[in-house]
């Protein structure tokens, strides 16, 4: 029989474990929930890029998200019918077939026609935005940001209610502790004062071939997923503004966005999770000059984020 002293060390064990380990994070799958996926860098139509569509195909069995948010470089090389095909049709086709719809930004590698195919749902436009629930979703395209869009940005985030979400997406991120390309600060010199008057909550970016989540910066949460196809192998420095960085295999990103609060976790090719947590978004509160009748001075509170690096069971 086992010794009483063994059953009390094994049973010590269980309590410790349990207690380290916590809970496994969940996603609420709430109704009316916005549900959504996030991938970057990945049209190059090699096996890894059709392994983690696959993965997210296999993902969207437990987890059904409605759409897809894509961070440019959708097509690499050749722009002719069949690349499209290779690079995009192929890969995503039980996703496609499944209603997901895909919503592009345009990278440095993406020629400006892209706009005008139908499957990416650009409707013409290299900028343009749309509404889902309770979030407004804004791609840009940070390859050639002039006055007029950032006049049409700004009226965008202007008309937008404060109790709403505000995502941006686009593919130079303003913050990156990558070693290729690094930070676009001249991007951030004209993007970051309107994301922060504003209230944006959430920025996503690729440019980088690595998925990284950046400290909150002046309360706006920016993540980096280009590497849903193309990889940098060991790329990420990891400074003071790394929250959470993986550059070692593909990625993608689920979003669950219910009422005040956005879940996500991140999935390697593999299926492991990599990151995972919870952003909370407070509601905007008036400053003492706001209160004064300065509605103009209004600011956004600071928001929290908790995150899990246990696997999320979905």
């Amino acid at each position: 029989m086992m010794s009483r002293r063994c059953l009390l060390f094994l049973s010590l064990l269980f309590f410790l474990g349990s207690n380290l380990w916590g809970d496994e994070f969940k996603f609420p799958l709430k109704s009316g929930s916005v549900r959504f996926a996030v991938i970057g860098d990945m049209g190059t139509g090699a096996s890894e890029q059709y392994q983690v569509a696959q993965r997210m195909a296999e993902v969207h069995q437990r987890f059904p998200f409605d759409f897809v948010i894509m961070l440019g470089d959708n097509i690499y090389g050749g722009k002719r019918p069949s690349d499209f095909e290779k690079k995009f049709e192929t890969p995503y086709k039980s996703l496609l077939d499944g209603g997901v719809k895909f919503y592009a930004s345009l990278g440095n590698h993406d020629s400006p026609n892209e706009r005008f195919y139908k499957l990416f749902n650009m409707n013409g436009a290299n900028y343009y935005s749309f509404k889902k629930g309770n979030t407004r979703f804004i791609a840009l395209d940070s390859n050639y940001l002039d006055p007029k869009q950032l006049s049409w940005l700004q009226s965008q985030l202007q008309n937008e209610g404060s109790g709403e979400w505000k995502i941006c997406y686009f593919h130079h991120p303003l913050y990156s502790s990558a070693r290729a390309h690094g930070p676009s600060t001249d991007l951030r010199l004209l993007l970051e004062p309107l994301f922060t008057r504003y209230g944006v909550d959430v920025v996503f970016s690729g440019h980088e071939h690595v998925y990284e989540r950046i400290r909150p910066q002046k309360n706006v949460y920016y993540f980096i997923e280009g590497a849903s196809g193309q990889l940098r192998l060991g790329n990420l420095k990891k400074d003071d503004i790394t929250e959470k960085g993986f550059d070692s295999d593909r990625s993608f990103i689920l979003v669950e966005i219910v009422g005040d609060q956005m879940y996500f976790e991140t999935v390697s090719r593999a299926g492991d999770t990599v990151d995972a947590g919870v952003i909370h978004r407070p509601v905007p509160q008036k400053t003492a000059v706001a209160a004064a009748g300065d509605l103009s001075s209004a600011l956004m509170v600071g928001m929290k984020v908790s995150w899990s690096a246990a696997p999320i069971v979905l």
